[in-house]
C-alpha cells in the first residue's frame, strides 16, 4: 500500500484511497445507526405489544366490571362514575399509544421521549389497575349488602306469612264466635218471646175479654179511655185498678225471667191526629202522649216494678194503626201499648 502510494506520489497527488476509506467509514456508520435504529424499534414494538396485551386484559376486566355494575345500577352510581372516568382515561391512553406508535414508525428521532411517555403511560395503567381493584372490592361489599337485604326481605316475608295465617285463624274464630253469638241471641230472643207470650196471656186473663184491649203483633194495646180522660194525662181510678193488675203480672214476670236476660217493658203513648186546643196544659199531641206514657210508668214503679225494667215513649199522632178520619179510627189510634222487648 505504501509502495503504491509512493508510486502515485511520484506521478502526482492521489486522493482516491482516502476517499474510499472515508466512504467505507461513512457506510459503516450508517449501517451501525440503522442497526441501532432497527434494534431500538424492535424493542419498542415488543414493549408496545406487551402494553397492548395488558390493555386487552384491562379492557376485559373493565367489561366484566361493567356487566357486574349494570346489575346493581340503583346502588352503584359512584362506581359507575369511577368506571366512566376509567374508560375515559383508557381512551386517552389508547389515543396516546396510537400517536406514539405513529411517531415511532415515521421517525426515530423521538425515541427517548417516546420511551418516557411509555413509562408514564405504564404508571397510569398501574394506577388504573389499582382503581379497578378498589372498584371490585366495593362491588363485592355491595353484593354482600344486597345478600343481607335479601335475607332480611325473606325474614319479613316469613313474618308476613305468619301474620296472614294468624289473621285467617282469627277471622275464623271471629266468624265462629259470631255464629255462636247469633245462636245465643236467637235463643235469648226466643226465650224472651216465650215470656212475652206468657205475660200477654196473663194480661189477657187479668184484664178479661174487653173490646178495648187487644194484641197487635208483639204489642198489647189498650185504649187511652181505659186510663185517661180526653186531653189529660192523669190516671183515672178505673185505669189505676187495671194498671195494678198489670203491675202484679210484671212483678211475677220479674221473678220468672232469668236475671241475665236484658228485658224491658216499653210503654208507648199514642194520640189521634186532631190537635190540642190552645191554652191547654200540653202544647202538642207529642207532649200529651209522652206524659201519658210517663204517668203509666210512674204508677207501675209505685207498685214495686223495677224502674230499670220500664221505658216510657211518646209517639203523638205519627204512628196510627187506623188511617181513617172517623170517630172509630180516632178512638183506635188513641192508645197505650205495652211491648216486652230487649234493652
Amino acid at each position: 500500500m505504501a509502495l503504491a502510494r509512493t508510486r502515485r506520489g511520484d506521478s502526482g497527488m492521489n486522493y482516491w484511497p482516502g476517499f474510499v476509506d472515508a466512504l467505507s467509514t461513512l457506510i459503516l456508520g450508517i449501517i451501525f445507526l440503522l442497526t441501532v435504529f432497527v434494534v431500538v424499534q424492535f424493542y419498542l414494538q415488543q414493549e408496545v405489544a406487551g402494553k397492548d396485551t395488558a390493555l386487552g386484559r384491562l379492557n376485559a376486566q373493565i367489561a366484566q366490571l361493567t356487566e357486574l355494575l349494570s346489575m346493581e345500577k340503583s346502588g352503584k352510581t359512584n362506581l359507575e362514575d369511577q368506571l366512566a372516568q376509567l374508560r375515559a382515561t383508557l381512551a386517552t391512553t389508547e389515543n396516546e399509544r396510537d400517536r406514539l406508535k405513529g411517531t415511532a414508525e415515521n421517525a426515530g428521532a423521538g425515541i427517548t421521549a417516546a420511551q418516557g411517555k411509555v413509562s408514564e403511560l405504564t404508571g397510569q395503567i398501574e394506577g388504573e389497575k389499582k382503581i379497578s381493584a378498589r372498584a371490585l372490592a366495593q362491588v363485592e361489599v355491595l353484593n354482600q349488602q344486597i345478600a343481607a337485604l335479601r335475607r332480611q326481605l325473606a325474614a319479613i316475608e316469613q313474618t308476613l306469612d305468619a301474620a296472614e295465617k294468624k289473621d285467617k285463624e282469627s277471622q275464623s274464630q271471629i266468624t265462629e264466635l259470631g255464629q255462636r253469638l247469633n245462636l245465643a241471641l236467637a235463643a235469648r230472643v226466643n226465650e224472651l218471646k216465650r215470656y212475652q207470650s206468657d205475660f200477654f196471656g196473663k194480661l189477657r186473663e187479668i184484664l178479661g175479654n174487653r173490646s178495648d184491649v187487644r194484641v197487635v203483633g208483639d204489642r198489647f194495646v189498650l185504649q187511652s179511655e181505659v186510663f185517661f180522660d180526653t186531653g189529660k194525662a192523669d190516671l183515672r181510678p178505673e185505669g189505676r185498678l187495671e194498671l195494678e193488675k198489670v203491675a202484679g203480672a210484671l212483678l211475677e214476670l220479674e221473678k220468672q225471667i232469668p236475671t241475665d236476660i236484658a228485658w224491658v217493658l216499653r210503654v208507648d203513648g199514642h194520640t189521634d191526629v186532631r190537635q190540642i186546643a190552645a191554652g191547654g196544659v200540653f202544647k202538642s199531641n207529642w207532649d200529651l202522649s209522652a206524659a201519658r206514657a210517663i204517668s203509666v210508668v210512674q204508677y207501675l214503679v209505685g207498685k214495686g216494678v223495677s224502674p230499670q225494667r220500664l221505658v216510657a215513649a211518646g209517639f203523638g199522632e205519627f204512628q196510627p194503626i187506623d188511617p181513617g178520619k172517623t170517630e172509630d179510627a180516632y178512638k183506635r189510634n188513641r192508645r197505650i201499648e205495652f211491648k216486652l222487648t230487649e234493652r
